[in-house]
C-alpha cells in the first residue's frame, strides 16, 4: 500500500455536527488509509488511499474552523479515518493549527501504526500529542492471537500506544466493539478491563454494539462479508460488557438514561 504525501491530507469525508466522537458538539475529518481489515469494518470504503479529495492542513483547518460556533466551550476538531496516523504528519499540523486557536483536539485511532522502535516516526508521533486534547482509541480484542485473527495485525503495538499516551498525560477514552461470539467473551472482557485500569489517563469506556448498517458497502466493493448471519448484540449483553468494563466508574461516563 502506498503511503499518502506528508503535506496532503487524502479526506474521505467530514461529518459537521457530530455528537459522539469527542465532548460536545464535533468537527469529525475522516481521513482515506486503513491497513487494518477488521472483520466488522462499517467503512471499508476507507481502506485504500484515494486521491481526489486530497487537502493542505490550512485548508482543512479552515473548513473546520467555520464551525466553531457550534462548538461553544466543550466541542472541537476530530480527526478519524480509516486510520489517521497513516497521514500523520497531515493531523499533527491540522491539530497545531488549531491548538494555536485555542480548539479542543481529538485523535480517533486503532493504533496499528504506532511504531515505537522507529525513531523519527515517535519524534512526529510526540509532536503530534503536543496539540492532542484526547486519544480515542479502539481496543477491539486484548488477546494477541484473536485480535490478529479479527484484524489481520497484532495487538502489542497498540497496547504499547495505550501505555505510552498514558504516560504522556494526554487523556484517553477507550473504545470496544462488541460482537457476540466474537469479542464479547467475559474472560477477554476481565482482561481488557484489567489492562485500561493500569492506563491514569482513561477518563472514559465505551462498549459500542455490533451493527450491520455497513453491510452493503462490503456487497457493493464485491468484498466477501465474513460476519454473514452475526446476529447484533441485545441491550441486556451489552450492558453485562458494560458492567465487566466498568464503564460507569470513569468521569467522562455518560449520564444514565432515565
Amino acid at each position: 500500500m502506498s503511503q499518502p504525501s506528508a503535506t496532503l491530507g487524502y479526506i474521505h469525508s467530514v461529518e459537521t455536527f457530530g455528537l459522539v466522537d469527542g465532548p460536545g458538539v464535533r468537527y469529525v475529518l475522516f481521513l482515506q488509509g486503513c491497513a487494518m481489515r477488521c472483520q466488522y469494518c462499517h467503512n471499508p470504503e476507507t481502506w485504500a488511499f484515494t486521491r481526489d479529495t486530497a487537502k493542505t492542513p490550512q485548508e482543512a483547518f479552515n473548513a473546520a474552523y467555520r464551525y466553531r460556533n457550534y462548538w461553544r466551550n466543550n466541542g472541537g476538531l476530530t480527526i478519524s479515518g480509516g486510520e489517521p496516523l497513516l497521514q500523520l504528519d497531515f493531523v499533527s499540523e491540522v491539530f497545531r493549527l488549531a491548538h494555536a486557536k485555542g480548539i479542543q483536539t481529538a485523535l480517533d485511532t486503532s493504533g496499528q501504526p504506532f511504531a515505537p522502535d522507529n525513531a523519527d516516526w515517535m519524534a512526529r508521533f510526540d509532536r503530534l500529542l503536543e496539540n492532542t486534547s484526547l486519544v480515542i482509541l479502539d481496543l477491539k480484542e486484548i488477546d494477541e492471537e484473536k485480535h490478529r485473527a479479527l484484524t489481520g495485525h497484532g495487538n502489542a503495538n497498540i497496547l504499547a500506544m495505550a501505555r505510552y499516551v498514558a504516560d504522556k498525560g494526554v487523556d484517553l477514552w477507550i473504545r470496544h466493539v462488541l460482537v457476540p461470539d466474537l469479542t464479547d467473551d467475559a474472560e477477554g472482557l476481565r482482561k481488557l478491563d484489567a489492562f485500561i485500569r493500569t492506563l491514569p489517563t482513561v477518563r472514559r469506556v465505551e462498549v459500542l454494539p455490533y451493527h450491520t448498517l455497513g453491510l452493503f458497502k462490503w456487497q457493493n466493493l464485491g468484498i466477501p462479508y465474513p460476519l454473514e448471519g452475526v446476529r447484533v448484540p441485545t441491550a441486556e449483553e451489552v450492558q453485562t460488557a458494560e458492567e465487566l468494563l466498568h464503564v460507569r466508574e470513569y468521569p467522562d461516563a455518560p449520564k444514565e438514561k432515565s
